[in-house]
C-alpha cells in the first residue's frame, strides 16, 4: 500500500513538475488534521496559512501587469476570483491532488475527498510547501504551471462559478433546510441600478451581497452563504 502510494507521490511530481528536496514537506501538505491526529504528527494547516499568503502575492504579481486593469477594486476582484476556494478546488482535482490527501479513518468515510474545503486548503498547503523547500521562484513557477488556465479564465472574463446551483446541491445533499433568496435594496437610475441580495437559510438571513442584475446579487449573496458553510464544515 505504501509503495503504490509512493508511486503515485512520483507521478505527481513528474506531472507537475517539481521534486521535493524535503519530501516531508510533501506529505505534511498532504496530511488532513483527521489523519495526522491519528499518527500524532502534523497536518497542513501551517502550511495553508503560509500557501495562503504565497499565492496570493503571486496572483497579485501576476495581474499587477496587466495593464486594462487600472482601478484597484478591479484587481482585488480578479485575484479573489483567482484564488477562491472553486477555482483552486478545479486545479487541485485536475492535478489528481485530491486523490493523494491523507486523511484519518472517519475524514474518509465520510467523504472528504469530495469536499472542497480539504482540497482547497492542500493545495495552498502545496505552495507553502514548496516556497519552504526552495523559494518564491519555484511555487511561482509551480502556480503557473498547474493554475494558469484559470488565470487565463479569469483575466480574460470567461471563468464564472454558478453559485446558487453549488449552494442548493449542498443544502439538498446535507438536508439544511429550506433556501431562498430576499432582495433587500436597490439603488441608483433604471439605466445603471444596482441591486442587494440575501440568502435565507431555516430562516436565517445571511449577509447581504450586490450585483448589476438580481440574478448576480443572488449568485453573490450564494457565494457568501457558501463560503460560510464551508468554513463552518472544515472547523
Amino acid at each position: 500500500m505504501e509503495d503504490s502510494y509512493n508511486a503515485m507521490l512520483e507521478r505527481f511530481c513528474d506531472e507537475t513538475g517539481y521534486h521535493f528536496r524535503n519530501r516531508d514537506l510533501l506529505i505534511r501538505a498532504l496530511t488532513h488534521s483527521s489523519r495526522a491526529a491519528e499518527e500524532g504528527s502534523a497536518s497542513n494547516e501551517r502550511l495553508e496559512f503560509l500557501g495562503d499568503a504565497v499565492l496570493e502575492l503571486i496572483i497579485s504579481d501576476c495581474i499587477f501587469g496587466n495593464d486594462e486593469l487600472r482601478d484597484e477594486g478591479a484587481l482585488s476582484k480578479l485575484r479573489a476570483l483567482i484564488v477562491c476556494s472553486d477555482s483552486l478546488d478545479m486545479t487541485a482535482r485536475r492535478i489528481g491532488l485530491d486523490r493523494l490527501l491523507r486523511l484519518g479513518r472517519s475524514e474518509e468515510a465520510s467523504g472528504g475527498r469530495n469536499k472542497k474545503a480539504l482540497t482547497e486548503d492542500a493545495m495552498e498547503s502545496l505552495i507553502g510547501a514548496i516556497y519552504l523547500d526552495s523559494g518564491l521562484d519555484s511555487a511561482r513557477d509551480f502556480v503557473m504551471r498547474t493554475h494558469l488556465p484559470v488565470i487565463e479564465s479569469a483575466v480574460s472574463g470567461h471563468l464564472t462559478y454558478d453559485y446558487k446551483t453549488t449552494l442548493q446541491e449542498k443544502v439538498l445533499h446535507d438536508r439544511l433546510g429550506e433556501l431562498s433568496y430576499e432582495l433587500v435594496g436597490e439603488t441608483g437610475p433604471d439605466h445603471n441600478k444596482t441591486f442587494t441580495s440575501r440568502a435565507v437559510l431555516s430562516g436565517v438571513a445571511y449577509p447581504a451581497a450586490s450585483g448589476a442584475s438580481i440574478k448576480k446579487s443572488e449568485q453573490n449573496a450564494a457565494r457568501i452563504l457558501l463560503d460560510i458553510l464551508n468554513s463552518k464544515e472544515h472547523n
